[in-house]
């Protein structure tokens, strides 16, 4: 396939060549030589092919253009529907001779030389690719973007380069043309040269946002800190009113101990629109990493996340969960870690994490009813039927217990360290239910287990 697809060809062949040109005839008259029968003969053997193209047939394309040549070979049109139809049949070869000959008699033609420069790069012929291309950069732009491609591929990364920058020049820059120019960069290990190319952006249009946002970036990207701060203010002062400057600020003010300017800048990403989610998350979580190291501020975390109630995701819930639970605080790390769950509700590792919680803070009917769901889910994870197990002996339903964790049993494989819980609810069940002999073998299977540990 081409790098980009040229200019749509709609009725290109009474374009190129006025083959058909109509006089005023007199129908009536009887030709008075044979040169009206070749005529109609050429037409209807060229539109033939033209059918016979468009339905896909190309060898009866191919076929009925011959038929043309015959009555007439000094159409160039003839020469190109040939290799359009080879080039269909991937014959390469014969494509190339016949768009050759066509773009020999007119050699200015931008459609033959596209057709061949197509030959050319279904072969990965790049080099013969990169010559015709050349020819046809004078028609279009599009054009000199796929040299620049075709450079790229080449390796010829320099030539590319200023391709681009031709390019960004004459139509402003695109998103494909960075990505390109940032592959070069990211191959070449060039930093310097791209945030050249930024700063340069920047100041032939200083209220560009997106090439500063860029900026910053790479200056963050390559470590030096201080110039992607410096970049940062910069933009500030240009557009007062940015909102994604403050995902970088945020982090300068945390590393400069500028809390309260940090705390502003996380509100601000937070309650933007304009700011993706994912974006949000990252904030949040850093900020929540950094509440963790300094508890102090605990109060700004609660006014933030109250901010973002209605908008928090899964991952959100669950690092605030995380937070929370090692705040101590298990009640809100529950409500969290339940919050993230709704929104992911076959996410193993929250199922484990509430139901563990509920154990923790002895809310059994909870476990029982949660985690009898989660065995519909899961009902090969012997940890699900070990906490059933638990929540059933604190709640006395002792017959329940055990049939759960004898059943978790099965699914247990080596993992000493549960196996032996396993055996101690087995005990103290089987004791509830007077079942002494049971409950000490079980009590001592325990006890081995811990002793090898």
């Amino acid at each position: 396939m081409k790098l980009n697809k040229k200019i749509t060809r709609v009725f290109m062949v009474l374009l190129i060549v006025p083959m058909f040109a109509v006089a005023q005839v007199d129908f009536n008259k009887r030709p008075d030589d044979d040169l009206g029968n070749v005529e109609d003969e050429f037409q209807e053997y060229f539109f033939e092919a033209l059918k016979q193209k468009g339905i896909e047939n190309y060898d009866k394309a191919i076929d009925a253009l011959h038929k043309c040549l015959n009555l007439d070979s000094k159409k160039p049109v003839i020469y190109f529907e040939l290799g359009k139809n080879y080039n269909k049949l991937k014959n390469f070869g014969a494509a190339e001779d016949n768009l050759k000959k066509a773009i020999s008699m007119q050699p200015d033609n931008e459609w033959f030389l596209d057709e061949l420069y197509d030959v050319y790069y279904q072969q990965d012929d790049i080099n013969n690719a990169i010559k015709t291309i050349k020819q046809l950069v004078k028609y279009h732009p599009d054009y000199k973007e796929d040299l620049a491609a075709l450079y790229f591929r080449e390796k010829r990364y320099k030539q590319a380069l200023e391709l681009l920058d031709e390019l960004d020049e004459q139509l402003g820059v695109s998103e494909a043309r960075d990505a390109m120019r940032n592959d070069i960069y990211s191959i070449t290990g060039n930093a310097d040269d791209r945030i050249e190319n930024l700063e340069q952006r920047i100041a032939n249009n200083p209220n560009n946002e997106d090439n500063h946002l860029k900026l910053i970036y790479r200056y963050s990207q390559t470590g030096d800190k201080d110039k992607a701060y410096k970049a940062a203010q910069n933009l500030l002062k240009v557009k007062p009113d940015s909102k994604f400057v403050h995902l970088a600020l945020y982090k300068f003010y945390l590393q400069d101990d500028k809390v309260e300017d940090a705390i502003n800048s996380v509100k601000t990403v937070l309650t933007s629109p304009e700011i993706n989610a994912d974006a949000k998350t990252k904030v949040l979580k850093d900020f929540v990493a950094f509440v963790q190291k300094n508890p102090e501020y605990e109060g700004d975390l609660m006014d933030i996340t109250a901010l973002v109630d209605n908008n928090k995701d899964a991952q959100t819930h669950s690092d605030l969960g995380r937070y929370y639970l090692q705040a101590g605080d298990k009640v809100k790390a529950l409500s969290n870690f339940k919050e993230a769950l709704k929104q992911n509700p076959s996410d193993f590792k929250l199922i484990k994490d509430v139901l563990l919680l509920q154990l923790d803070i002895e809310d059994f009917k909870a476990v029982v009813k949660d985690g009898n769901e989660a065995l519909e889910l899961y009902p090969a994870q012997p940890i699900l039927y070990l906490v059933n197990g638990v929540a059933n002996n604190k709640l006395g339903n002792y017959k329940l217990a055990i049939e759960n964790l004898e059943m978790g049993l099965d699914f247990l494989i080596d993992n000493p360290n549960m196996e032996g819980d396993f055996y101690s609810e087995l005990s103290i069940a089987y004791k509830a239910l007077n079942n002494i002999s049971k409950s000490e073998a079980f009590a001592k299977k325990a006890q081995a287990l811990k002793a090898q540990q």
